[in-house]
């Protein structure tokens, strides 16, 4: 499906879905979990619905019912795959499940769909046979899935390389299953506002873990078990970052309702920096809501992205349409997710008109110059055809982005949502 955007003016009000991060987590690790856990709010996306099917592949009864899901784990007992393990677009899931899948006692093949056979998994291999698993790579030369696991993996040390969050996260998670305790060591940590929600919800779930303050080292004491909870998803921080952006661009005023701002997603710090470039943000902490009132944006600040790398492509076309240079830092792990969002936002947006630069961990947009129309590509990236749409929402002329459709990996209903607040998006 591709969509048609045209310049638009927003008004009203929207609520954006559950967190992506946070209900992955609750599915996975209920899987684990004695008992049958209640997860309210869940993300019924294409990255959800990967969860749900890695519960059910690894033996877990779910329950789907509108705006709650329910399953039954297995008490630490996974069961092998009867086929394999598909993650569909999900690299959470392949992260997390993966380790997951080294606590059996038999062979687990894990792949998933063309952008998950390009991107990396080896430090998950790495850490497997550094635990006393066996992982490998099935084809030659890969540092992708397809991948081959079988367990048991054992308490002990494993060293890793810090830069794709997930991967820490899906050893902290199977570890307490693991005879022995474990001690995870991290080289350079990054993205630790998503390692403080996989800690938040593992103890959520029962399971006590020991961590410097910097992130370097993790201590997980083995055989704890995981115990079945009721539990809420809290809105998507990563979601909220487009239709408020898209409010800023338009001149609109619009009201997300629904958001946590007491949450340790790490995206809502993209709130800060567009009050830092001039946005007009009332944040309404009591109402769990913001109202953005438009604001005239303005460059000249640099802004790193570390901690909220999901953010960049909502950021970049904010940055286009501020007066002035924008400067982002910290995207080594931003050019590791479903593309490689620097070049391709870079790409994108350069035919919308806009100059930007960029090298191996900065990207300079160059924002206020004219921008017009065009027929742009999703690069089959949800965060991407999100980013372009909302740009073309505030440009003379037709702005299509092909292959739109991937935009439910995280947001089901997008263009719904927003047509009820004013896009004008028509499906092609």
């Amino acid at each position: 499906m591709d969509i048609s955007v045209k310049r638009s003016s927003l008004g009203g009000s929207l609520s954006v879905p559950g967190s992506k991060s946070h209900t992955i987590r609750a599915v996975l690790l209920a899987t684990m979990a004695e008992g049958a856990s209640t997860i309210r709010n869940p993300l019924t996306s294409l990255d959800g619905m990967s969860a749900l099917n890695a519960a059910r592949t690894f033996g877990a009864e779910v329950v789907e019912e509108p705006g709650k899901w329910t399953v039954r784990g297995l008490a630490g007992k996974l069961h092998a795959p009867a086929n394999y393990l598909d993650c569909g677009n999900s690299g959470s899931v392949a992260y997390f499940a993966t380790p997951m899948a080294a606590t059996i006692d038999d062979y687990t093949f894990v792949t998933g769909d063309a952008q998950i056979r390009r991107r990396p998994i080896d430090t998950t291999v790495s850490g497997i046979n550094q635990l006393g698993g066996f992982a490998a790579h099935t084809l030659k030369g890969s540092v992708a899935c397809p991948v081959i696991v079988h367990g048991i993996m054992r308490g002990g040390t494993a060293r890793l390389p810090g830069k794709l969050s997930q991967m820490i996260s899906g050893f902290m998670m199977a570890a307490p299953l693991l005879e022995g305790d474990t001690e995870i060591l991290v080289d350079n940590p990054s993205e630790t506002p998503y390692i403080d929600i996989t800690i938040d919800w593992m103890r959520r779930f029962g399971v006590e873990l020991e961590h410097a303050a910097d992130y370097s080292r993790f201590a997980l004491r083995g055989r704890q078990g995981y115990r079945a909870v009721d539990a809420m998803i809290p809105a998507d921080w990563s979601a909220a970052a487009f239709p408020l952006v898209a409010a800023l661009v338009t001149g609109g005023k619009l009201i997300v309702d629904g958001v946590d701002f007491n949450d340790c997603q790490g995206d809502k710090a993209v709130v800060d920096y567009l009050a830092e470039m001039g946005a007009d943000i009332v944040r309404d902490t009591e109402g769990g809501r913001l109202v953005i009132h438009g604001g005239r944006l303005t460059g000249g600040r640099t802004i790193d992205m570390s901690n909220p790398p999901d953010a960049l492509p909502a950021m970049s076309v904010a940055a286009a349409f501020a007066e002035g240079d924008t400067r982002f830092t910290g995207l080594t792990t931003v050019r590791l997710k479903e593309t490689d969002r620097v070049s391709v936002m870079a790409e994108e947006l350069g035919k919308l008109g806009v100059s930007v630069d960029y090298d191996a961990d900065s990207m300079t947009v160059h924002g206020g110059a004219a921008m017009h129309g065009a027929v742009t590509e999703s690069h089959d990236d949800h965060r991407v055809a999100m980013a372009l749409s909302v740009a073309g929402l505030a440009i003379d002329g037709e702005t299509v982005i092909k292959d739109a459709e991937c935009a439910t990996v995280s947001f089901p209903g997008f263009f719904d949502v927003m047509r009820g607040v004013g896009a004008d998006f028509t499906s092609k």
